[in-house]
């Protein structure tokens, strides 16, 4: 028998079938559009995380102070010696591989406009912050380094503060106070939204951070130093230099651990591109067991169609079919099978896809390479549970199976 009479062969065996052929392949149907659902479900959040992550700036690096260790015991960030302006200028002179660089001061505190009231974050920087966290100005002026050295009482707004104190104003050159401290409004910021840990990045103030420092914490440390690196090759670099000048001015010796912590943008990144990744790898672990309580019942079915057409498998034997056509032919009717039920599982998994996003709303991504996957390993369902069955009708004996009844 010719490959191509084969295949006629069987294909004609199914559509005398059609019903049990059609549950025989709603496993796998359900397997590869659950696998396709999933796999785009996780790839759509990796996508999300990723780009949330850029959002926090252009090759950002974050200075904290802490994380020395005491008797192999890690005390933290913030509980060694605080980083100062000295740190700053030395990095800004010595380090060529950093681009920018700004302090950082942080605290909230409830903001009144008019009758209106909003608690937010506060935050303090120097006129480099905006260019660091890639913050685009809406409407207005940023604030001076004139006003960061004279530590003028003035600030610039996230949307969320815009939308909460000033929802039908505009609110440049409008004057707030944060605690019992006016601050006049110098501009807005573009909106970005929610960052990878589901924070709103928008519902802040930002504002000088001598002002912030002195005039609203009443300290006199810098809690945080954000750096820009010249290129996103160059933050290992950056890195390396800023650690080299902190530890040389506060006198580290070489075998004592840093009392500060240095994180990066690609560490950030990295950390939760694996947790996504790991996510996916789950679910679509999860939806695998459809294919395989899928290949299963292909597997059961095979070898009940076997045990039917025994005279008919006797038959052809007896009239010249060699055992490799008998098993090329139950072997092809198993992969038909996958193969249809692939076919219509991908497709129900793009369907499913697009309920998720329109639904739920949650990011989804979906690839050609996850679809191909999911589409070959239901092939390989077939040929997997497909073959004993085959294996089983081609070792039949010609005359028993001529006496079967």
């Amino acid at each position: 028998m010719r490959f191509w009479e084969t295949i006629r062969v069987a294909i004609d065996s199914l559509l005398r079938h059609k019903t049990r052929a059609l549950l025989t392949m709603l496993g796998i149907i359900i397997g590869v559009g659950a696998v396709v659902a999933m796999v785009a479900v996780g790839q759509g959040a990796q996508m999300a995380v990723e780009t949330q992550i850029a959002s926090l700036g252009t090759n950002v690096l974050m200075v904290f102070p802490g994380a020395t260790q005491f008797g192999g015991v890690s005390s933290g960030a913030g509980a060694a010696k605080a980083l100062d302006e000295g740190d700053i200028e030395a990095i800004r002179t010595e380090a060529p591989a950093v681009a920018a660089i700004t302090p950082v001061a942080r605290t909230n505190r409830q903001v009144v406009a008019g009758n209106l009231n909003w608690f937010t974050s506060i935050m303090g920087g120097n006129t480099d912050f905006f260019t660091i966290r890639d913050w685009k100005l809406k409407s207005g002026d940023l604030f001076t380094d004139q006003d960061v050295r004279a530590a003028t009482k003035v600030c610039v707004l996230g949307q969320t503060v815009v939308d909460q104190l000033f929802p039908d104003t505009d609110p440049v050159g409008q004057t707030i106070r944060i605690g019992n401290l006016p601050f006049k409004v110098l501009g807005t910021l573009v909106p970005k939204g929610q960052n990878a840990m589901g924070m709103d990045q928008d519902d802040f103030i930002v504002a000088p951070f001598p002002t912030v420092q002195k005039k609203i914490q009443g300290s006199d440390h810098v809690s945080q130093i954000l750096v820009s690196a010249v290129t996103k090759q160059a933050i290992p670099l950056a890195q390396q230099q800023i650690r080299d000048i902190i530890r040389t001015r506060h006198k580290i010796p070489d075998w004592q651990d840093d009392d500060f912590t240095i994180r990066t943008q690609t560490d950030i990144s990295n950390m939760a591109g694996q947790t996504s990744r790991i996510m996916t790898m789950l679910l679509a672990s999860i939806a695998s067991v459809s294919l395989l309580v899928g290949g299963i019942g292909i597997m059961n079915i095979m070898l009940v169609s076997v045990t039917e057409r025994t005279r008919e498998i006797g038959l052809r034997i007896s009239i010249g079919a060699r055992r490799r056509d008998i098993l090329q032919q139950f072997l092809i009717e198993a992969i038909v099978l996958s193969l249809i039920g692939g076919i219509i599982g991908v497709g129900l998994g793009l369907v499913a896809c697009k309920i998720i996003a329109g639904l739920a709303g949650w990011a989804v991504l979906i690839s050609p390479v996850s679809v191909g996957m999911a589409f070959a390993f239901s092939a390989a369902v077939g040929v997997f549970f497909g073959f004993y069955p085959a294996r089983k009708a081609s070792g039949l004996s010609p005359i028993e199976a001529l006496r079967y009844e």
